[in-house]
């Protein structure tokens, strides 16, 4: 996160707060000031007064002799999912498609080379990751990424897979880029993506684009499940025919939406 903006209107202070926030990452929900300030680079009293504002503000709370998040937080990106009205628009299809699949489904969408998880709905079963709002795992080994990498124009594509990954996780599928390419140019023709274990051992995934009224590829909706129950062949020959169902009755939705919201600020 940069500490030094380009304009006489960057907040500094600002910046270093929310890198602070970003400081909590997994394996370390709980830090002492000193793990804090290893973490930030940032001095140790400038990440003290943070620490202290964040917990007056209700963001951060003392945990023992350190200090971790409280559901709070999620306030922040849940202010974002509400803004785009999407989660309220998909969500009666999500929770339809859960019901018709009994597997979990997510709305995820790309930040640089890494997906995030902005919708869930799922059902209580063991798999080997852990996803909520959110979560961010590296887009090319999800199905949920390929098809969000496999919409962008190619200098894009080539920009957001130059970025080392922010998710913390090492996928089990590392292709060279003539694979890579190869898949991506898969997913383009048939429109939705495929993914076998290709993340982690056990999970398994197919996902299809959410466009909005101009045919643009804002997010993307998956159908995930573990290996152990659920075989390709189930996922393919009858998962995808729903998820492509959801995926299009929900870009409609926000396709009319997003009409009537258009339609309503030009009148006035």
């Amino acid at each position: 996160m940069p500490r030094e903006g380009t304009g006489p209107d960057f907040i500094e202070a600002l910046a270093r707060g929310l890198e602070v926030i970003a400081a909590f990452r997994p394996g370390r929900p709980v830090m002492a000031l000193a793990e804090a300030t290893a973490a930030t680079g940032l001095a140790r009293p400038t990440v003290r007064r943070i620490l202290l504002t964040l917990t007056e503000l209700g963001y951060v709370r003392a945990e023992g002799k350190g200090f971790a998040l409280t559901p709070k937080v999620l306030e922040l990106g849940m202010a974002y999912v509400r803004s785009m009205g999407l989660w309220d628009i998909a969500r009666p299809h999500m929770e339809q498609l859960v019901r018709r699949t009994n597997e979990s489904c997510s709305i995820a969408q790309l930040d640089g080379p890494d997906i995030v998880y902005v919708a869930r709905v799922a059902v209580p079963k063991i798999v080997g990751l852990t996803v909520q709002i959110g979560t961010k795992f590296p887009a090319l080994p999800t199905s949920l990424g390929k098809v969000l990498l496999a919409a962008l124009p190619e200098d894009e594509l080539d920009e957001a897979l130059a970025q080392p990954t922010r998710s913390g996780l090492t996928p089990r599928w590392q292709p060279d880029p003539t694979e890579r390419d190869a898949e991506l140019r898969e997913v383009r023709a048939r429109g939705w993506a495929l993914t076998d274990e290709q993340l982690a051992l056990g999970i398994r995934s197919i996902a299809a684009p959410l466009r909005d009224g101009d045919g643009r590829v804002v997010a993307a909706l998956n159908v995930n499940c573990h290996a152990a129950e659920t075989t390709v062949a189930q996922l393919v020959d009858h998962h995808l025919r729903l998820l492509l169902q959801a995926a299009g009755e929900i870009s409609a939705d926000f396709s009319r939406v997003q009409t009537v919201s258009h339609s309503t600020a030009s009148a006035e």
